[in-house]
């Protein structure tokens, strides 16, 4: 019996830590990876990449989004860095906090040296404008960035100016009058704090306005994906030119809605069969 209690409180204890020394090894690879990417690059490289990954004991999945956590970390990154070191800043992201985003991207646009933004899969919302605020994005091919149009709790602030203009103002209740006031303002406070950054970013102020135009006025839902090839021509400063250690990268943060993952495959290369083995033996007479 007592055993039996023994071998019970190892497998408990065991239990316990086992997700803890998961995850450090998880951040010590990071760190390591991380560390080889500057060495090639010459560069700092800050990663901001939101999953929901199992993090805790209890295993409870935590959303993430850009929050004033993650500008006060990249803030202290940035400060950290001579103005003569350039910044790769590897994106993961569906967006956040604008107050958080506007933070990070001034931060970013003051940085002397050059600013590089990986996305190697979507970086969306608030993800878009700190790519606004970089020198050159590098996307993977199939990679989106999105929209900036601010929204207003569930709604966004463009389709709240639109009932203005669709029903009699003695027929709207007086919490839409409001909130379209405020709508009107978010509006034209992020196309002036994205037209200045690409401004700043020495695009031509024609240029800027006419992105700034495209990416807030609320001509596509919020979740639009603008692939590689809209974003060029858009007149954004986008590559395909992604480094492996990217890819690397990404793989060391899993995500795990559920025990039984929902996409499985075999992850080796795969090439197309045909050539015969090259024969290596001596064959001359």
């Amino acid at each position: 019996m007592e055993y039996i209690s023994t071998f019970f409180w190892i497998f408990f204890i065991f239990s316990m830590l086992s997700p803890w020394f998961k995850q450090r090894n998880l951040e010590s690879s990071r760190i390591t990876l991380i560390h080889r990417l500057e060495k090639k690059r010459g560069s700092r490289v800050i990663s901001m990449i939101h999953r929901q990954e199992t993090m805790s004991i209890l295993g409870v999945p935590l959303v993430r989004y850009i929050n004033i956590e993650d500008s006060e970390a990249i803030l202290r990154a940035i400060r950290l860095t001579d103005d003569n070191v350039p910044i790769d800043i590897i994106l993961h992201t569906p967006g956040g906090l604008v107050l958080a985003t506007e933070q990070i991207a001034n931060a970013l646009i003051r940085h002397k040296e050059k600013v590089t933004v990986f996305v190697p899969h979507y970086a969306m919302s608030g993800g878009t404008m700190l790519s606004l605020a970089a020198d050159e994005i590098i996307m993977d091919e199939n990679a989106v960035l999105g929209p900036v149009d601010p929204q207003l709790g569930q709604y966004p602030a463009v389709s709240i100016l639109n009932v203005l203009k669709d029903k009699d103002k003695n027929e709207i209740d007086d919490e839409t009058l409001i909130q379209a006031d405020i709508a009107r303002k978010a509006i034209a406070q992020v196309y002036n704090f994205v037209k200045r950054l690409l401004i700043e970013n020495k695009c031509s102020e024609e240029k800027a306005e006419k992105i700034a135009q495209t990416l807030t006025e609320g001509r596509w839902t919020h979740d639009y994906p603008i692939k590689f090839e809209e974003a060029k021509e858009l007149g954004l400063c986008v590559s395909t030119d992604m480094p492996k250690e990217i890819y690397e990268l990404m793989d060391l943060y899993p995500q795990r809605p559920g025990m039984r993952p929902s996409v499985q495959y075999i992850p080796v290369p795969y090439k197309k069969p045909g050539a015969s083995p090259t024969n290596n033996s001596d064959t001359s007479n």
